[in-house]
């Protein structure tokens, strides 16, 4: 079956946008001086065209600055999410629509036809064509040096990559011999599959397109150690933070890393605009500000954020709102969208040959669970306006099953104590503390990145009901990064993070959360590790549960209808319930999110979710603007 994506109002674009009116402030200085071409010129034949009426927003006036708090500067990523430019994008309502592609053609998930909007440019004004998808192609995933592990895994189906037809300047092809229903989703992920790269610009370092002793000066000036690296450091585009690198997003950063301030000046040649033909962003400038993530809530609240979600949580609320009579900004409530608000992660690949095999018991995951009382930390933190919960999909995705929600979660500390006798840890030593086969107290330190209080009061509530279970947990913060190498390296027995990062799924949205994908799963960071890289790393899991979900999420790639796909959401979902591994604690808590009172089209209700929406991404930054 063939099926056509669209996006809205393309086939209406020449006929609604018109000439192009007013231009930005921050460019037509630049335009009157002959240094920048005016608008209609610098725009795709065909722009995007936004019908803010029908999204019940206003039509903006170009210009004006923002401010947004990050605590990191590696925190220059999120302006890739917020910017949302993708070839298919998610809509509000989790549909996918052509962006930067002109139009998409589907066949059965197997063959995908890209059409690019003739005229559209890079931010840099070099025309963007299929010549920048065979590069990334070609010259990066086929690349042993550029990618060791071959192509991502999104490019995969049963292991082989697609064929890729180059048709013309402005059509590409890729198909594969069975269907790739990831394909498509991947490329509208908050972190997106890039299937294409600026090939004018990043040619120059690379080693089939510049002279052998030119690179080698480059390398040794950029201390890195070969043309891999070189390439990799100047060519990162979700990282957004080379000012030289051209990009496709609605602002581009010109602010040099390291910095306390970095600063994002729209992008001349977005291929955005609305129905009056003024071309988006409305804004002139992003500026994002390095502060330290503990007092970003108290920033935000004195007046310096326009715009802020990231670092707030709901205990922030009564003050914010207190902050937002003096300083002129409002306080709205989003709905948090993901599985669960913190969960706690066992890790199954641990080094410590007991605990590992003790954290492998079902048992012991369950009892953990039941020795959790939910209902407290919903009164203690969350002014008991939460649900109590597994981890699993929320209750406005279609998938949800109320079994899946309740599985392990009520309060019971007999029946979490039976459990874990019922394994034969029923040795005390006398602090009361069970003992491990090897005669070791259950003591265990549960990492955090450090990054919230949240996460430390949470532990706090459980740890006393787990102590009259005979387990003593500790609490170790750390910098996001050494929380994640304690991780990948097997020495964290346990940690805590958020739960599923998508809570809204449907039958159509990749289930990789659910099986081994990747390091990053604290529960099982190994045998994700192993699928990542084609089993070059890592090892294959050896839990028949969870070879189970791998085998799922398999079969949830090559099945051609939604109602397969359904099927195996359900069997996934199911697996997880049963098997607890991750346990969850609540969800449905709201998120604040501060909004300067002249900002306009920031949606009075959204949700605030990595995925699908990349947060503020789904709902279109590049509309939102200043009023006088």
């Amino acid at each position: 079956m063939r099926v056509f994506y669209f996006a809205c109002l393309l086939f209406t674009a020449s006929l609604m946008a018109g000439p192009a009116t007013a231009e930005s402030p921050l460019l037509s200085e630049r335009v009157s001086t002959g240094a920048l071409p005016p608008s209609a010129e610098r725009l795709p034949q065909t722009p995007l065209v936004t019908d803010l009426a029908a999204m019940s927003r206003e039509t903006g006036q170009p210009g004006g600055d923002i401010s947004l708090l990050m605590a990191r500067s590696k925190d220059t990523r999120m302006m890739t999410v917020y910017g949302y430019a993708r070839l298919v994008g998610f809509t509000p309502q989790l549909t996918l629509e052509p962006d930067i592609a002109l139009e998409v053609e589907n066949v059965s998930d197997q063959t995908f036809t890209f059409h690019l909007r003739p005229g559209h440019r890079w931010s840099d004004g070099q025309p963007f064509t299929t010549e920048d998808f065979r590069y990334y192609w070609e010259d990066m995933a086929l690349n042993e040096f550029l990618s060791p592990f071959g192509p991502p895994e999104a490019l995969l189906v049963n292991g082989k990559p697609p064929r890729v037809e180059v048709i013309d300047r402005h059509t590409i092809r890729y198909y594969w011999e069975a269907p790739n229903p990831l394909f498509l989703p991947s490329l509208a992920g908050a972190r997106p599959l890039y299937i294409y790269a600026p090939a004018h610009y990043l040619k120059q370092f690379h080693a089939d397109h510049v002279d052998e002793e030119k690179l080698k000066s480059m390398v040794e000036e950029a201390g890195v150690r070969n043309w891999a690296g070189l390439h990799t450091r100047f060519g990162h585009q979700y990282k957004f933070d080379n000012p030289d690198l051209p990009t496709l997003q609605p602002w581009l950063c010109v602010t040099p890393a390291p910095s306390e301030r970095f600063i994002f000046e729209r992008n001349p040649y977005f291929h955005r605009v609305d129905s009056k033909g003024q071309q988006l962003p409305y804004l002139d400038r992003v500026i994002v500000n390095i502060a330290s993530s503990g007092l970003i809530p108290a920033k935000t609240g004195a007046g310096e954020s326009d715009l802020q979600g990231r670092y707030l949580r709901l205990d922030n609320y009564p003050f914010l709102m207190e902050g937002g009579e003096r300083n002129n900004f409002v306080v709205r409530l989003w709905q948090m969208g993901i599985g669960s608000q913190m969960a706690i992660y066992p890790n199954l690949n641990a080094n410590d040959d007991t605990w590992r095999e003790v954290m492998r018991d079902v048992r012991f995951r369950r009892a953990l669970s039941l020795g959790i009382d939910r209902d407290e930390i919903n009164q203690v933190i969350y002014f008991g306006l939460v649900l109590p919960s597994a981890n699993t999909v929320l209750p406005q995705s279609p998938l949800f099953r109320q079994e899946y929600a309740d599985a392990w979660v009520r309060f019971d500390l007999n029946a979490a104590n039976a459990l874990l006798d019922e394994m034969g840890l029923t040795e005390r030593n006398e602090e009361n503390l069970r003992l491990l086969p090897d005669g070791r107290p259950m003591e265990i330190v549960v990492h955090s990145a450090g990054e919230s209080t949240e996460q430390t009061d949470l532990l706090e509530l459980i740890h006393d009901n787990w102590l009259k279970m005979g387990i003593k947990i500790h609490t170790k913060p750390s910098q996001r990064e050494v929380f994640r190498e304690r991780l990948y390296s097997g020495e964290a027995l346990m940690s805590i993070w958020t739960g599923l990062d998508n809570g809204l799924p449907t039958a159509d949205t990749p289930p990789t959360e659910l099986a081994p994908t990747n390091q990053t799963q604290p529960q099982w960071p190994v045998w994700g590790q192993y699928f990542e890289t084609a089993g070059l790393t890592g090892s294959a899991p050896d839990v028949a549960e969870v070879a189970q979900l791998a085998d799922l999420l398999q079969q949830w790639r090559s099945a051609s209808d939604t109602k397969v796909r359904d099927q195996v959401w359900q069997q996934m979902l199911a697996i997880h319930a049963d098997q607890v591994f991750t346990i969850g604690t609540v969800n449905a808590v709201p998120q604040p999110i501060v909004v300067n009172a002249r900002l306009r089209n920031v949606p009075e209700q959204g949700v605030y979710a990595w995925a699908p929406g990349a947060y503020f991404g789904m709902y279109r930054p590049d509309t939102f603007w200043l009023a006088p």
